[in-house]
């Protein structure tokens, strides 16, 4: 499998799922320009270590070209100079994935619309919804100059599972199926310029803020089971990273326009692997296994 020649712009790609999607695209030869708040100069307001231009490094390392851009996705001006660094430099965009968040510690769990805090509520709209139609706004156009583009749409949970699971909190539970439509509503325009968008999900992901959480670095990340059971069906975030590359190097993308899927359920059709080996399969994991209360154990499930 291999990105060479192709351009891609994943917009939120300090940490978590970002990055490992950044680096496998760069894993597969592709120049990966990444976008984020926090720097090295400049952390946002999570105050954490990583970096934009650190996964600009891991990009590198991995065999394609990272590109660092420090960007705040609620800001159009800057995110149009993102792009038009991007025409400037590279002269095409074949790959958009917009995973722009930010709202981790910023929503109640479990609580109902009239005890969630308002204006943080409403902030997480802006965060996971507003961030992303201004990107595509100003992204797109450049993604359709040429035909076979790809648009990705990373949230939390499938269609399937959404529909039928209340997911937090009002504002949470909108935000993250809002993107799932958001994918299905940009498939109508862009199929009619030969692109695709798909809405991707990662399972339970152990993104450095959960490995942090849990008191576990990957290396040892099986320890949390000891704590957290069904921590067991958890995945990496190159395992996301690895879905989104392959949904670009097939030439057969179109076949998934509109659709809303897991990295889980890619790896089904593509066959990758997470880093230690294993397919985790997890939104059917926590159905069959968590939901139906039944003792933690992925057998069967990666």
């Amino acid at each position: 499998m291999t990105l060479q020649g192709k351009v891609a712009l994943v917009a939120g790609a300090t940490r978590g799922a970002g990055r490992g999607i950044a680096v496998e695209l760069g894993a597969a030869a592709a120049t990966v320009y990444v976008t984020g708040r926090s720097t090295r100069a400049q952390r946002s307001e999570y105050d954490r270590p990583e970096t934009i231009e650190e996964t600009a490094e891991l990009v590198t390392a991995a065999g394609g070209k990272g590109v660092a851009i420090p960007a705040d996705h609620l800001d159009p001006a800057q995110v149009k100079a993102v792009v038009d660094r991007i025409r400037a430099e590279a002269g095409r965009l074949d790959i958009l994935v917009n995973d722009i968040w930010g709202g981790e510690g910023k929503f109640g769990w479990n609580q109902a619309v009239w005890e969630h805090d308002l204006a943080m509520g409403l902030h997480l709209i802006e965060l996971g919804v507003h961030t992303h139609l201004i990107t595509a706004h100003h992204a797109l156009p450049l993604l359709i100059e040429n035909p076979g583009g790809l648009l990705v749409e990373v949230t939390d949970g499938t269609k399937a599972y959404n529909e039928d699971h209340y997911r937090l909190s009002p504002f949470y539970d909108l935000v993250k199926s809002a993107i799932i439509r958001m994918a299905w509503a940009h498939a109508k325009d862009l199929e009619k310029h030969g692109a695709t968008s798909v809405c991707v999900t990662p399972g339970w992901l152990r993104s450095e803020m959960m490995l942090d959480a849990f008191k576990v670095t990957e290396a040892n990340w099986r320890d949390a089971t000891k704590k957290v059971p069904h921590f067991v069906i958890s995945e990496s975030p190159r395992f996301v990273g690895r879905a989104v590359a392959a949904l670009a190097a097939d030439r057969d993308r179109a076949r998934w326009n509109g659709q809303s899927t897991s990295s889980g359920d890619l790896a089904k059709v593509y066959g990758f692997t997470d880093v230690d080996g294993s397919r985790p399969d997890a939104w059917r994991y926590i159905v069959e296994v968590d939901e139906a209360g039944k003792p933690a154990d992925a057998t069967g499930y990666r």
